[in-house]
């Protein structure tokens, strides 16, 4: 069985870092090594949390304990979300450098979450800052949002051809594969969302219809991000099967959430369609 390590955050209730991405790896087959990089009782955008950041040093502990169980060299990737805190990359990185040296054909796949349009910036001073200058040239694939994709680049996304600027330019960062979770352009309908992959074979796209949910679920970038790499793995790297088996399968998700009336993703009612999405949205090659 393939293993992924994951560090991210955790939350008592609801489904977003960790909680929105091991579920559906192991549904997909994988063996999921989850270290929590927060623990909290749920996502900060109800705007009132407990629980706290857990130190650097409690999770380098963790993740001593890891490698002393062999977990470490078999491992064909890592996926990195969520930081509670700048001093946390140094821990995040060297678990990288770690599962490299173990398999050479390991992945990191880095989730550059900091922050969303509308929100701007959601993470504490000097996060962004460690994702565009250390993080990003050391990972193999990235998954920013638009916003993200915006500032790790400085290149304003507006139409498909500005898109396409911004992701070569994050690839010129170092990631082989940019994926980008959410694209909303001016030269596409209204009632569609998109998803943005570019890689060393091209670039793809992926439109799914617009749901009207409010508020917005948290979560779907974390969940959309384990989606991909685990498909990713599975087809050895065939990047459009993964996008739009990723967009596909939170598209499902969305419609579940739609239709409970709940504010939280509704992974768990979805789980089916994590694996085998009764609706497949093909990408399409664009660029």
């Amino acid at each position: 069985m393939r293993t992924i390590l994951t560090i991210q955050s955790h939350v008592a209730f609801g489904h977003v870092g960790n909680r929105a991405a091991v579920f559906p790896l192991e549904r997909l087959g994988f063996d999921a090594i989850a270290v929590n990089t927060v623990q909290f009782s749920n996502h900060t955008g109800y705007g009132a949390w407990t629980g706290m950041v857990l130190p650097p040093d409690h999770i380098a502990d963790v993740l001593k304990g890891v490698e002393a169980r062999g977990a470490m060299d078999g491992l064909h990737a890592v996926l990195s979300g969520y930081m509670g805190d700048a001093t946390l990359g140094d821990v995040v990185l060297s678990a990288v450098g770690r599962a490299k040296s173990g398999n050479p054909g390991a992945l990191y796949c880095c989730d550059p979450v900091m922050g969303d349009v509308g929100r701007g910036f959601f993470v504490r001073p000097g996060i962004p800052e460690f994702f565009r200058e250390r993080a990003v040239p050391m990972a193999d694939i990235i998954t920013p949002n638009q916003f993200e994709l915006e500032y790790l680049t400085g290149h304003a996304v507006t139409d498909l051809a500005s898109a396409l600027r911004a992701t070569r330019a994050a690839r010129a960062l170092g990631p082989r594969w940019v994926m980008v979770t959410s694209l909303t352009r001016t030269d596409a309908p209204d009632n569609s969302i998109e998803m943005l992959l570019d890689g060393p074979d091209g670039a793809w796209l992926v439109a799914t219809p617009r749901l009207e949910l409010s508020p917005l679920p948290n979560g779907a970038g974390d969940c959309v991000a384990a989606l991909f790499l685990a498909r990713f793995l599975a087809t050895d790297g065939d990047g459009a099967t993964a996008l739009s088996h990723a967009a596909s399968a939170i598209y499902a998700v969305f419609q579940a959430t739609r239709d409970s009336g709940q504010r939280e993703l509704q992974i768990v009612a979805a789980q089916d369609q994590l694996v085998t999405p009764g609706t497949l949205y093909g990408a399409c090659r664009v660029g």
